[in-house]
Formats: structure tokens, C-alpha cells, sequence
């Protein structure tokens, strides 16, 4: 699955952004969706993953009750809203994509399918 993600820039401290990804897939349903994101000298690290059809979601303790992910699959779409941006919040930020079939976990602990391009946030202070 090819992924296309988009929305990122720069945005002051405690503001909000969003970013979103667009799966070129013939069913977006077959795929469990999540986001990661990596800060310079850094390595990747989960933010976010969301089910097949979005009724569960997961979040890691770094963006949990600031970042909400949710996907459109009528239009193939996964997004991330962040909210009460910290500056420790600025990286490349990753859509991964992760075969339905496998627990929203395995999604979590890095196991991806599909990689998007990344797409820059920067928070400043």
C-alpha cells in the first residue's frame, strides 16, 4: 500500500495542527493505520494507531489526551489532530499502515507494512 501524508508545518507552542495520510489501496479496511514520528537524533518512536474501522484506538503516554487519530474509509484517509503542542513535539512524522488481520499491537511495536514519506512538524517555543 502506497501512503501519502500531509499537513505538517510549523506551529507555536500550545498551538494545534493536523496532519493526515492517504492510502492508495483498494480496501483501506484490510489495513489497521497509526502514526509515528521520529525527532532529530532520535529513533522512531508510536504515537498513535486506530483499527480498521476506528472504534479502538491507541495512544503512547507521551501525546495521550492532546492527539486524537481517526480515519475516513470512504476516502481512504487517516488523521492525526494534535492539540497543546509541546516543542518536544517537533519530528517527522510517519503514517504506517499494518495488515487487519494482526492485533492493533502489532501495529504499535513497529511491525508496519507500509511506510508514508513523513511529514515535518515543528513546534516552537
Amino acid at each position: 500500500v502506497q501512503l501519502q501524508a500531509s499537513g505538517g508545518g510549523l506551529v507555536q507552542a500550545g498551538g494545534s495542527l493536523s496532519v493526515s495520510c492517504v492510502a492508495s489501496v483498494r480496501t483501506f479496511e484490510d489495513y489497521v493505520m497509526g502514526w509515528f514520528r521520529q525527532a532529530p537524533g532520535k529513533e522512531r518512536e508510536f504515537v498513535a494507531a486506530v483499527s480498521w474501522s476506528g472504534g479502538s484506538t491507541y495512544y503512547a503516554d507521551s501525546v495521550k489526551g492532546r492527539f486524537t487519530i481517526s480515519r475516513d474509509n470512504a476516502k481512504n484517509t487517516v488523521y492525526l489532530q494534535m492539540n497543546s503542542l509541546k516543542p518536544e513535539d517537533t519530528a517527522v512524522y510517519y503514517c504506517a499502515a499494518a495488515a487487519a488481520q494482526e492485533p492493533l499491537i502489532t501495529l504499535v511495536r513497529g511491525q508496519v507494512q507500509s511506510w508514508g514519506q513523513g511529514t515535518l512538524v515543528t513546534v516552537s517555543s
